[in-house]
């Protein structure tokens, strides 16, 4: 081969390896959005998310080989992850891809770390930002020692930090991800909301807006058990999830009274001592109301953890990203009849409207929902009815 033509295969081949990696980066949307595919800097955040990347797509193998290596029981709920991964595509509408088809052994409680953080005196999260995933509201890690050190830093900084574990992510269709160890043997029920809910990460993702991604996807992982469920015709699986959301409700009611409490004190004139105050009271008053719901309720035990953590205001930040929008989307279904594809279709038209229009146009859905609720004596809806579900109208 000629010079020059030998010099421009090696250029090219470094380009592929280099958009390659700028890939790795930006598929890890769910962990580690990064700024490195732009520039060099820096380079240790942009080498530990692509290398944890690779790592983990390196580990995975094609869930059918793994069934053949695995003991009975790893087996059994392989083969069940591949039903609801069918499920998904063929009754909910989610993307028909790769993912969830392969499965990685990673031989660690999760698979990447999130760091949150907001001022002392705030709810609103701190957001890092990159050149074309947009702006998120938390920083990922595969490596939990790094995670921490980022944490501290912002500690140190003045800042409430929060670092959370994450079972499970979304590269936005850039790899096939795959089934992981860090979820596949939870509670089965539990399992199918994780499926529905990264894929919806794939359907749809919207750059700067964590709380429309995470509330979006959450809305569908509610729709979607509840299908799924109704397909499966299991009173155990019904029992399950039931107990699951029963206590679900009884902590974001927790976190959702107590962010509430905090807003009006940050938004107060109170002085900044009389706020630190206030703060404290605050999460104490949480936390005492934890330990007395515990006590009605042994399950909830299963937050115990989160509590250890010394609950802040990024904590809360991290458990209202999931949550804030789901009212208006559970409106937006409720009024699309409960048919998905009706409901992606408003969505994404929603989605592509300018943050301020998009959020007056979920403010505005959340208010129809409240409205609507008070209808049925206050209780909060689902997004579509179960008759609807169950003749197979909203499949």
């Amino acid at each position: 081969m000629h010079a020059d033509a030998t010099a421009e295969a090696h250029s090219r081949a470094h380009r592929r390896r280099r958009r390659l990696l700028c890939a790795v980066a930006l598929g890890t949307a769910g962990a580690a959005l990064l700024a490195a595919c732009a520039s060099r800097s820096p380079i240790d955040y942009y080498w530990q998310g692509a290398a944890g990347e690779i790592d983990l797509l390196a580990r995975s193998e094609p869930i059918s080989t793994a069934i053949g290596n695995a003991d009975a029981p790893l087996a059994a709920r392989l083969a069940q992850v591949q039903a609801i991964r069918a499920f998904a595509s063929r009754r909910l509408g989610l993307p028909d891809n790769g993912s969830y088809k392969r499965y990685a052994d990673l031989g660690r409680r999760f698979v990447t770390w999130n760091v949150f953080a907001t001022p002392k005196l705030s709810l609103e999260p701190r957001q890092w930002c990159f050149p074309i995933a947009g702006c998120v509201d938390y920083r990922g890690y595969f490596d939990e020692a790094a995670a921490k050190r980022e944490a501290a830093r912002l500690e140190a900084e003045g800042e409430d930090v929060y670092v959370g574990g994450v079972p499970a992510y979304s590269t936005l269709g850039w790899f096939d991800d795959p089934v992981l160890s860090t979820f596949v043997r939870w509670p089965l029920t539990e399992v199918a909301r994780l499926v529905f809910h990264e894929l919806a990460h794939q359907l749809l993702y919207v750059k700067d807006d964590s709380v429309f991604n995470e509330s979006f996807a959450t809305t569908v992982e509610d729709a979607g058990l509840r299908r799924w469920l109704v397909a499966q015709n299991d009173p155990r699986l019904d029992a399950e999830a039931a107990r699951a959301e029963k206590l679900r409700g009884v902590f974001r009611h927790l976190v959702r009274t107590t962010r509430a409490k905090l807003a009006q004190v940050y938004a107060s004139p109170l002085d900044a001592a009389a706020k630190e105050i206030a703060k404290r009271d605050a999460f104490a008053s949480m936390k005492a109301a934890y330990e007395a719901a515990k006590a009605g309720e042994p399950g909830l035990a299963g937050y115990d953890r989160w509590f250890a953590h010394s609950p802040n205001n990024a904590s809360l930040a991290a458990v209202g990203i999931y949550t804030d929008r789901i009212p208006a989307f559970r409106e937006l279904l409720r009024e699309a009849g409960g048919d998905l594809p009706r409901f992606y279709e408003r969505v994404r038209a929603v989605a592509a409207m300018a943050k301020p229009a998009r959020d007056q146009i979920l403010d505005a859905a959340e208010e129809r929902g409240r409205a609507y609720a008070l209808t049925r004596g206050g209780a909060p809806d689902p997004g579509e009815p179960l008759s609807t579900i169950r003749a197979g109208g909203a499949q």
